[in-house]
């Protein structure tokens, strides 16, 4: 499904802004664009997203900025200060007399005095990144839920054209039968065989023809798939996707049969036009939660 959410949060030091972006995917599939330095992040981040989305490919894309107090400061590497004194205290003790370093020994050492905007600390990072997401979460997550609503709506309007679809088979499924053992006794009145209804022969011909031709089942099958169907779609507590997917798979199953056994031109229209139907419904679920 498709979204879009942005967050932001900030403390004394640093401002972060997360954006999220999701389109349709029948997997889950996170990408995200982290500043540099904080790529060890990626793997907790992604973790939160996907406890959030089961299904689409969400980018997200972080910045993170110092505000101006935080960039005017200047930090100083302490372990390379005291290795220095270290330094001059040996030199000291093998000469025999005191020798102590000067601002400019100190100023010589690289990198002893680092600008705080050179790098982010990750635990610094961290907590401001985290709110930030979850902002953006929740953003997209109802612009989902507004889509998601939508798609119910026309799922179950379209499920009433399958149920429709399938009421109208039914209708038809006695009257095959009929007009298979029509069809038998004009042939055979066609080709000079005078037999009656009652002869065991036609009998028997017209009882195998009814058992393969009988689709009371996949019609039962179908209904207990609908209202299946309409269960999920009312679970709001759980995703529902890959379910309702396994249905769709169930219920053009059940159409396919139907279509096959029902040797009828007006069952195979209804079945053509309910398969049409159900391919719409199954191209979106592929997409939902």
């Amino acid at each position: 499904m498709t979204g879009f959410g942005r967050g932001e949060f900030h403390n004394d030091s640093l401002s972060a802004n997360v954006e999220l972006s999701s389109v349709n995917r029948k997997q889950a599939d996170v990408q995200i664009t982290l500043p540099r330095g904080l790529s060890e992040l990626e793997a907790e981040l992604r973790k939160k997203v996907l406890a959030s989305i089961s299904r689409g490919r969400v980018s997200v894309t972080i910045t993170l900025t110092q505000t101006q107090s935080a960039k005017n400061q200047v930090q100083i590497d302490l372990g390379k200060t005291q290795a220095l004194e270290t330094a001059f205290s040996d030199l000291s003790k093998h000469l025999g007399r005191e020798v102590k370093p000067t601002a400019s020994d100190f100023l010589n050492v690289p990198d002893l005095l680092i600008s705080s905007n050179k790098t982010f600390i990750v635990e610094e990072a961290i907590e401001v990144i985290s709110p930030a997401l979850d902002q953006a979460l929740s953003d997209l997550l109802e612009m989902r839920s507004n889509e998601g609503k939508e798609l119910l709506k026309d799922f179950k309007s379209r499920l009433e054209t399958l149920l429709s679809h399938t009421q109208e088979i039914e209708t038809f499924s006695p009257t095959v039968v009929d007009r298979y053992r029509a069809i038998l006794m004009k042939r055979l009145e066609d080709i000079g065989i005078d037999v009656d209804l009652t002869d065991e022969r036609v009998l028997r011909e017209i009882a195998l023809f009814a058992e393969r031709s009988d689709i009371s089942e996949e019609t039962t099958r179908l209904h207990a798939h609908f209202a299946r169907f309409h269960d999920l779609l009312d679970d709001t507590n759980k995703p529902v996707g890959r379910p309702l997917d396994f249905l769709c798979q169930e219920i053009n199953r059940e159409f396919n049969t139907i279509g096959s056994k029902a040797n009828s031109s007006d069952i195979a229209t209804h079945v053509v036009s309910a398969k049409t139907e159900l391919e719409k419904i199954r191209e979106q679920v592929q997409n939902i939660e």
